[in-house]
């Protein structure tokens, strides 16, 4: 679940491996070329953090952050992702 603080949207997600992790994020860099918004990510082994908020906006939540993070969920569902808190 996506949890909204700081002037962005922030999400979890822990994967079975680093090699799991890897290959969502290469799938989600396509959706954010798509959507031409860019996420702040961060991979650790297993465990990836996003962080969305829109530059162009000063830095505040938008509706293009809630797209991202629409199609970043779809993405880690394909990955049977667990998301953390």
């Amino acid at each position: 679940m996506w949890v909204e603080t700081d002037n962005s949207l922030r999400q979890r997600f822990r994967f079975d491996d680093f090699k799991t992790a890897f290959a969502f994020l290469t799938e989600v860099a396509a959706e954010a070329e798509r959507l031409d918004h860019h996420p702040w990510f961060s991979n650790e082994y297993n465990v990836v953090e996003f962080r969305l908020r829109t530059h162009d906006a000063g830095n505040t939540v938008t509706k293009r952050d809630h797209r991202l993070a629409e199609a970043i969920d779809a993405v880690a569902a394909r990955y049977a992702a667990l998301n953390e808190e």
